[in-house]
């Protein structure tokens, strides 16, 4: 067992999986991106922004981070370090993951291995930043805020808010294809998996709400 995910360095395993986690989630949205057949809910809105705008897949996904963010305020919703550090690590790598896959070849085939390998990836790195319980995402928390100001379930906020968000982007330009779907039926049972072997136990008395 390596040192830092010992039961008794779980602060210090908690912020090596929080960055860890966050790295990898980076990468997965670039490797989606990239492949071009369909990106992840919320990257359709990014990319259509994209297009629309000057500015780079890192800034806009920095600035949609902070507009969702600011949309907590009314839900009464509490950031955490892991809320913060999400925006901020995945903005700010996110560009150089592409510039990093731009020189893959083009093949259909490298394509759909990327795009499957980012699903996989994403899943993942969804497990080790949640299993952190240092803070949900700006995106995860809009949900949970919604969930409990509206009394609806998880599925039908969360499907409602993917929805809506798929398509604005892709009136904007942004790629929807097979791997949009790809992602939304194996993301669950991705992230069940990976959380049930990741998150970190921590006494009840200090333990965050988290959520995917």
């Amino acid at each position: 067992m390596l040192p830092w995910m010992r039961p008794d360095a779980r602060p210090v395993r908690r912020g090596v999986q929080l960055l860890v986690g966050l790295v990898l989630y980076a990468a997965s949205i670039a490797m989606l991106v990239d492949a071009g057949l369909g990106s992840m809910p919320w990257d359709v809105l990014t990319q259509g922004i994209v297009l629309r705008t000057d500015l780079s897949f890192g800034v806009v996904t920095l600035l949609t981070g902070l507009v969702v963010l600011a949309c907590w305020i009314p839900l009464r919703q509490r950031p955490g370090v892991g809320t913060v550090a999400n925006v901020i690590v995945i903005s700010a790598l996110v560009d150089p993951f592409l510039t990093l896959l731009d020189g893959l070849p083009d093949a259909l085939g490298v394509r759909i291995a990327l795009a499957a390998s980012g699903i996989v990836l994403n899943g993942l790195a969804t497990g080790l930043y949640v299993g952190a319980r240092l803070g949900p995402g700006p995106r995860d928390g809009l949900m949970t805020g919604l969930v409990r100001r509206t009394g609806r379930s998880v599925r039908l906020v969360r499907t409602t808010i993917e929805v809506t968000v798929v398509s604005v982007g892709w009136l904007l330009g942004g790629t929807v294809g097979f791997a949009t779907l790809a992602y939304a039926l194996a993301i669950g049972p991705l992230v069940h998996l990976f959380l049930a072997r990741l998150t970190v136990p921590v006494p009840v008395a200090t333990e965050e709400l988290v959520t995917v």
